[in-house]
């Protein structure tokens, strides 16, 4: 080697002016550094590729994560058979055994041809006849007599109406003694000396809660109709309904803490204060109750930080089922609540992991389609119950039935794991997969030991995808009271929507009723014991004249 030749190393490698060593020993601890930066480079363009993958795939890719039931047949020790059914007992409550995985399985009928329409429409007749001249008979000339008709319907449309409701307060005065004038008392409105009725309120609310109308376009809309209302206006007006239902809302978030068993979850909200001049991220957070209280609370927090649950759960004992986030942590640590994991999530690892470990997440996939399996066939021996079967009775199958299937799967599960975990890199999307099932083992497993509990906590999550939907409309709430009035709004409307109530029947009867409605009576109108109201709409209009009010 010439003397001002310089040595190859990792560093040096790219410079055309360096020449190789002869020692052979530098030679080969030359060639190990180059392999092991040769390694990590492969390493981190992975991991950037699996990175864009995700991000490519969330933008422009499918929302679902199917999974292909032909390709892990290459992996025949993730399909041992589950084991087999007990006989059916008298009671005929076993469970029927889950479809191979490579079965598909058969799909209902649906009736073809156009769906009747329902029978509560207000039906308007348009009878077509002949004339006399067209009923004439042409060959003998006398008329024709009707023997029958062909009816067919159409559905038809007439846009909403406004109209303006006269409150006319009567004042009576003693026509032999001064003074003694008295007024007619007016009923208390969702909005004290507000301009709309309950009615509008709830149309306006449901339009945005509801169907993700932002307040812009209803503006639009009312001006169409001929009423000028800035979008300002009706921002106040949902503050001053979301005050209004408050008191119902606080009853649920009371209700919701005794439950046994809260699915949560959280989804990010712009925060725009332009009088503040505050830009930040604001939560709002979903808390699901269980069957003893069945409603979907909201909070709003300025941020994500572990305050908010913890403030909101305070005094609740049970389970929560959630994602792995660590601000719960803290609530799991006061011993009062017990984590539940989300299988969801677990899996949604493995299905990411496919592009650079396919045949180790095909794997792991197949253990959780037999789990799944087994909570669908669990779901159809369910619904042989009759309807008015109580919850501890079909948690009593479920716990039954996960048991005698599911915990051996888990098992199986459990040692493949263990077997793989040295085999893959830890930063590897593989890697990352396993040490998240093995971090947070206890809490995906626990719906095995109890029937009240899920698999997955997607009943929650599903409720933030219609937040993130009405996000892409509204974009932002303008203030930390909008946020809290938002929380409000949504809690009442998902909670009656859950309950198969139409939102704007729903709000205009509760807003109609809670000014004038004595507290111990609140109950009444909690979204799972309210009943519509049996009496007609007020016509729109008085019939009859209206007395101008002065005294006779």
């Amino acid at each position: 080697m010439s003397a001002d030749a310089r040595p190859i190393t990792p560093e040096t490698l790219a410079d055309p002016t360096a020449t190789l060593p002869s020692d052979p020993a530098f030679l080969q601890q030359m060639i190990i550094e180059l392999l092991a930066a040769l390694r990590d480079t492969r390493r981190q363009n992975e991991e950037l590729q699996h990175r864009l993958d995700l991000l490519l795939r969330r933008i422009y890719g499918p929302r679902t994560e199917r999974f292909d039931p032909n390709q892990p047949l290459l992996i025949p020790d993730a399909f041992e058979p589950l084991a087999p059914e007990p006989e059916p007992a008298a009671t005929g409550d076993a469970v029927p055994p889950e479809s191979e995985p490579g079965a598909t399985p058969a799909k209902k009928a649906r009736p073809h041809g156009r769906r009747p329409l329902p029978k509560d429409l207000r039906r308007e007749p348009r009878v077509y006849e002949l004339t006399e001249a067209e009923r004439r008979c042409p060959q003998c000339g006398e008329t024709r007599a009707q023997i029958s008709a062909e009816r067919s319907e159409q559905l038809d449309y007439v846009p909403a109406t406004l109209f303006v409701v006269e409150h006319v307060r009567c004042i009576y005065a003693c026509p032999h003694c001064e003074g003694q004038v008295v007024t007619a008392g007016k009923p208390a409105q969702p909005i004290s000396k507000g301009l709309p009725g309950p009615g509008l309120l709830a149309h306006v609310i449901t339009e945005k809660y509801a169907d993700h109308i932002p307040l812009h376009r209803q503006e639009r809309r009312l001006a169409r109709q001929g009423v000028e209302l800035s979008r300002s206006t009706l921002c106040d007006w949902m503050a001053g309904a979301a005050q209004t239902l408050e008191p119902l809302y606080d009853l649920m978030k009371t209700l919701i803490l005794l439950c046994g068993t809260i699915h949560t979850d959280d989804t990010s909200v712009k925060l725009r204060d332009s009088e503040r001049k505050i830009k930040a991220l604001a939560r709002l957070w979903i808390y699901f109750g269980d069957y003893l209280y069945p409603y979907n609370v909201f909070d709003f927090t300025r941020s994500r930080k572990r305050d908010g649950p913890s403030l909101f759960l305070k005094g609740f004992r049970g389970y929560l089922q959630a994602d792995a986030f660590s601000g719960y942590d803290g609530i799991y640590a006061g011993g009062n609540v017990v984590e539940v994991g989300c299988n969801a999530h677990a899996r949604r690892k493995f299905v990411e992991a496919q592009k650079t470990d396919l045949a180790r997440a095909s794997t792991a996939l197949a253990y959780y389609r037999q789990l799944y399996a087994i909570e669908k066939g669990i779901k159809a021996e369910l619904a042989k119950l009759p309807e008015d079967a109580d919850e501890p009775t079909r948690a009593a199958i479920r716990l039954r039935v996960r048991q005698e299937r599911a915990v051996s799967v888990w098992e199986r599960l459990e040692k493949w794991l263990k077997e793989e975990r040295p085999q893959v890199l830890p930063k590897s999307p593989m890697g990352g997969a396993i040490g998240y099932m093995e971090n947070h083992w206890e809490a995906l497993k626990r719906y095995t030991s109890s029937g009240y509990l899920s698999i997955d906590n997607n009943v929650a999550e599903q409720h933030m995808k219609t937040i993130a939907t009405g996000r892409k409309n509204w974009l932002f709430t303008g203030s930390e009271t909008g946020g809290k009035t938002m929380a409000v709004l949504f809690s009442v409307v998902s909670s009656c929507q859950r309950h198969g109530h139409d939102p704007f029947v729903y709000l205009r009867d509760v807003l109609s009723r809670l000014p004038t409605l004595p507290k111990e009576n609140l109950a009444d109108l909690l979204p799972d014991r309210w009943s519509p109201p049996q009496v007609a709409d007020p016509p729109a209009t008085p019939e009859g004249p209206i007395a101008d009010g002065s005294p006779s």
